[in-house]
C-alpha cells in the first residue's frame, strides 16, 4: 500500500514516483487533482504532445467500452515507448475497479495509468482497491489549508520579485482555498496587478481579489442556507462572472450541511443548546456567518439535513459522470435547496 499524504506529495514527485505505474488520485480540491496528475505525468517520460503515447479517456469513454482500458494497457505502441493512460472524471465505477485491480497484477513495464477521481469515501471500491493495492499508489486531494496557501503565494510572488504585508497576506488566504488551480490563477492575476511594485497591500488584495471565488461562493451558501432566493441567483452571476467553478458551490453546500449534521448530532446527543453548539463546532466559523448558521441548525431536523446532504452528495456523482451538464445539474440542485430552506423558514 502506498498512499501519498499532502506533505509527503512534493518528496514523493521528486524521489520515489518513478517506482510506481499506477496512481488514483482523488479529493474534493478538482484542482488540485489535475494539477497532481499533470506533474506525475510530466514524470513518466512520455511525450505529452505525442497523441500515440498519451491516451486520455474520459470515464463515459470506459461506460460505453467497459474493456477499453485493458485493450489500451495491452496494446503495443505503434512506435514503441513509454505510454500513458490518463483516465478523467472516475467516481466508483465498479468496471474500472475491476480493469485496475487486473493491471495490478501485471507487470506495466512500458505503460503507466492515472485515474483523476471526485471526492472517494472511506470504503469505497475505488479507494479500497487504491489503498490496498502495493502497485497503485493513492493520492488524496484535499482544499489546502493555510500552510499551502502561504506555500503558494510565496512560490507565485517570488517569480515576479514581490513581496507581501501580513495584513495582505492574510486578507488573500482568506480569499483563495478550495480549488488548488482557481488559487494559483487568483494569486497570477494579483502579481500581474501588482508588477513593477516592491510591496503588496491590503488595498491591492481587495482591488483585484475583490469579488474573488471565496466570498463569492460564501455569499452563495449563506443565500442558500437563508432560503433567499434572489441573493442566491445574485451570487452565482457574480461566480459565472469571475470564471469560478459552479462545482466549487455545491462543493461547499455540502461541506456546510456536513457540519450542520455533525452539529445537529451534537445537540441531540448531549442535550446542547444552539448557541453551545455554535460556541464548540462553530468556534471556526466567521462572526459574520454564525447567525446564519443558527437559523439553520433550527430549521432543519437531522432527518432532513441527511436528506439533503444525500442529494447534494448525488448531484456532486452526477456532475461528474455527465460533465457537460455539471453547471445545471450544480444550478438546479442548488436552487432546489434554497426553496427547501425558504420554505423551512
Amino acid at each position: 500500500m502506498a498512499e501519498i499524504k499532502s506533505h509527503e506529495f512534493e518528496g514523493f514527485l521528486q524521489r520515489s514516483v518513478s517506482a510506481y505505474r499506477m496512481f488514483v488520485i482523488y479529493g474534493p480540491d478538482r484542482g488540485l487533482v489535475s494539477e497532481r496528475a499533470g506533474q506525475i505525468a510530466g514524470k513518466t517520460g512520455v511525450a505529452l504532445d505525442d497523441a500515440f503515447s498519451l491516451i486520455k479517456l474520459d470515464i463515459g469513454d470506459l461506460q460505453k467500452d467497459p474493456g477499453r482500458l485493458l485493450d489500451e494497457a495491452d496494446a503495443i505502441g505503434l512506435f514503441g515507448g513509454e505510454k500513458l493512460l490518463w483516465i478523467r472524471g472516475a467516481a466508483n465505477e465498479k468496471y474500472l475497479v475491476d480493469a485496475l485491480g487486473e493491471l495490478s497484477q501485471k507487470s506495466l513495464d512500458a505503460t503507466s495509468i492515472i485515474v483523476e477521481a471526485g471526492d472517494l469515501k472511506k470504503g469505497s471500491l475505488l479507494r479500497k482497491l487504491a489503498e490496498g493495492t502495493r502497485s497503485i499508489v493513492a493520492i488524496p486531494c484535499y482544499p489546502d489549508d493555510a500552510r499551502a496557501l502561504n506555500a503558494l503565494i510565496d512560490n507565485e510572488l517570488a517569480s515576479e520579485s514581490l513581496r507581501i504585508t501580513p495584513v495582505a497576506r492574510q486578507a488573500l488566504v482568506e480569499l483563495i482555498g478550495g480549488d488548488r488551480i482557481a488559487s494559483r490563477n487568483e494569486v497570477r492575476k494579483l502579481a500581474l496587478y501588482c508588477r513593477g511594485m516592491e510591496m503588496i497591500e491590503e488595498h491591492h488584495v481587495s482591488e483585484i481579489i475583490g469579488d474573488a471565488s471565496a466570498i463569492s461562493v460564501d455569499d452563495a451558501v449563506d443565500a442558500i442556507l437563508s432560503g433567499n432566493t434572489g441573493n442566491f441567483l445574485h451570487s452565482m452571476r457574480k461566480i459565472s462572472a469571475s470564471k469560478t467553478a459552479v462545482f466549487l458551490v455545491i462543493q461547499a453546500c455540502l461541506k456546510q450541511f456536513q457540519l450542520l449534521d455533525a452539529m445537529r448530532a451534537e445537540m441531540e446527543e448531549k442535550r446542547l443548546q444552539t448557541a453551545q453548539v455554535m460556541q464548540t463546532l462553530g468556534r471556526h466559523l466567521h462572526f459574520r456567518r454564525k447567525p446564519i448558521i443558527e437559523q439553520a441548525l433550527r430549521t432543519w431536523n437531522a432527518d432532513a439535513i441527511r436528506r439533503e446532504t444525500n442529494r447534494l452528495q448525488s448531484a456532486i456523482l452526477q456532475t461528474r459522470r455527465r460533465q457537460s451538464l455539471e453547471d445545471s445539474i450544480a444550478l438546479q440542485t442548488l436552487l432546489s435547496t434554497t426553496l427547501q430552506s425558504r420554505r423551512k423558514g
